[in-house]
Formats: structure tokens, sequence, C-alpha cells
């Protein structure tokens, strides 16, 4: 159960390129949705879950609220960057680069900043899964030479690819930061561990002001590198909240899983990416977005890879 649980992020946040495609909207537009609906999430999750069940004076700690604000502000790089990516490559090229990027940075801070690969062979096998997933990452990206050149005018691999790679680093921070703050002890071991040790608690308090701090650093994005700030209020931008509850769906199962022994936070963030599938084949047969047979080929095969990486990457607990 615990890893079904651990999925709902890869169903979540695999839909979200497909979501935000079929919104529409400008990079900027689609960001400052997105958050939107994740401040809304975000709101209800502190009032009707953190709250009456942890209390207020622990849902509105002060350390957990600059953790979740900071978490935010990373998160809303991430956000940005990624759908500039998606602008640049589409989804089903972005995604994978995006995910692939996105399992290196985390799975490794969380195995060796955050101690969770204790033995040789959970390095050894760990490294494995993470090189499967790459190949399958580049695979399913992987363009045909033989195929028709793109007439779409916002096609630029290089600048997408560049876009993705800020995105990676905004995203790894936003993943890794709760645990590594409780790491670095910041976050006491009585917070982090409430109620039973699990820091379910602490997880999912983070979800409110995470939301806040996801607005503040979207807007300052929109407004000073986008120049996007006549354009933030169209209808587009509220039709990306539907995105911003989406993606929260699979945040609040993902921290919940990072939370749990069971899983912890190199298999949670892993297991969370499997969303590459549905990202690359719901591009190709929901967005229409073309791909020759040999490139149909590599998609399936480098969604494979990314698969049983996952799978390896799952049970390294195990070893």
């Amino acid at each position: 159960m615990s890893i079904l649980i651990a999925l709902i992020p890869a169903l979540a946040w695999g839909s979200v390129g497909i979501v935000t495609t079929k919104m529409g909207g400008s990079a900027g537009q689609q960001s400052l949705g997105m958050t939107f609906g994740a401040l809304l999430f975000g709101v209800v999750t502190l009032l009707f879950y953190v709250v009456p069940n942890a209390g207020a004076d622990f849902a509105f700690n002060s350390r957990i609220w600059v953790v979740g604000i900071v978490s935010g502000l990373v998160w809303a790089i991430g956000t940005a960057g990624q759908f500039i990516g998606f602008k640049k490559m589409g989804v089903s090229v972005g995604n994978p680069i995006s995910t692939g990027g996105q399992i290196i940075g985390n799975a490794l801070m969380a195995a060796a900043v955050l101690g969770e690969w204790k033995t040789g062979k959970m390095w050894l096998f760990g490294s494995i899964a993470i090189l499967g997933v790459v190949l399958g990452a580049i695979l399913t990206s992987l363009p045909d030479p033989n195929a028709p050149k793109e007439s779409n005018a916002n096609r630029d691999f290089k600048g997408g690819l560049l876009a993705m790679l800020i995105s990676t680093l905004g995203f790894m921070m936003y993943f890794v930061l709760p645990n590594l703050l409780y790491k670095t002890g910041y976050i006491s071991s009585v917070l982090h561990g409430a109620p039973d040790g699990s820091g379910l608690y602490y997880m999912t308090a983070v979800v409110g002001p995470q939301s806040i701090g996801q607005v503040i650093g979207t807007f300052l994005i929109v407004i000073f590198f986008m120049k996007e700030q006549a354009t933030m209020f169209e209808k587009a931008t509220w039709r990306n909240i539907i995105t911003g509850l989406v993606w929260a769906l699979g945040n609040v199962f993902m921290f919940i899983s990072a939370a749990n022994p069971a899983v912890g936070q190199a298999t949670a963030t892993t297991l969370s990416q499997m969303g590459v599938v549905v990202g690359v084949f719901g591009g190709i047969f929901i967005l229409g977005e073309k791909k020759t047979k040999r490139q149909m080929l590599y998609s399936i095969i480098g969604s494979i890879l990314v698969v049983l990486g996952g799978v390896m990457m799952a049970n390294l607990g195990a070893l």
C-alpha cells in the first residue's frame, strides 16, 4: 500500500504538462495559475488537516513556515523553467529530460546528504537504477534525423535544455529542503517526528507555507524575469488553477511518502517521477505531438527503462 500511495504523485505530476497545455496560456500564466491552485490546496490542507490533528501551535510554528516558504520559492524557479522548457521542446520531449535530471539530483541528494543509502549494495544498485532511468529519459527524447523539420517557431532545443537544467536545480532543492533542514538541526527531532516518529505532521504542515512561497516566487519571476505583468490575470491564468490542483494532489502524497520510513526520500522522489510515462505518451496521444516510428520505439524502450529503474530504486531498502 505504501508504494501505491507513493505512485500517486507520478500520475498527478505526469499529467501536469498535459493539463497545462490543454488549459493554454503563456509560461508565465501557466506558472501563476498553477500556484493559485497549489495555494488553494495548501490552505485547505493546513486548516482542515494539520490544525485539527496537530494543533494550531504546530501548524503555525515559525521554523516550519521558514522551511515551507523557502521550499516554495525554489519550487517556483523549477516550475517556471519547466513550463518554458515545455514551450520550447514539447511535453513528450521535455518531460523525460526534466524527469531524468530530477531523479539524478533528488536520489543522490537523498542518498549522499540525507544518508538513506547505507550500504555498498544500495549504492551499487541505486547507481544502476539511476543509470537506467537516465538512459530511458534520453531515449524518449532522441530526435529522428529523417523526421520532417519542425515549423513551430517556438521550438528551441538548446534553450529548452537550459530551462530544464535550471528547473531541475529548483525542483531538487524543493524536494530535499524539508528533510535537509532537519538533518542540519534547524528542525528539531521532536518537531520533525510528530506524532509517532514518521514526520507526517511536519511534512503536511510544510505544504501550507510552501504554497505561499510558491505564489511569491512565481509573482517575482513573472514580473521581473518573464516580463508578463500585463497579462498575469487573463483567463488562461485562472484556467491553470486546475493544473495547480492536480500538481498539489501529487505534492501532498509525495511528502507523505517521503515521511514514511517504509518508503523514504530517495524512493519517494524517484517513484514520483514515474509520471514520465504519462507525460511521454500523453503528449503523443492526447496533445498530438508528432513522433516517427523510430522515435516511438525509442519512447517505448526508454519508458520501460525508466519504470525498471524506478522499481529497482523502490526496493533498495531490502538490500
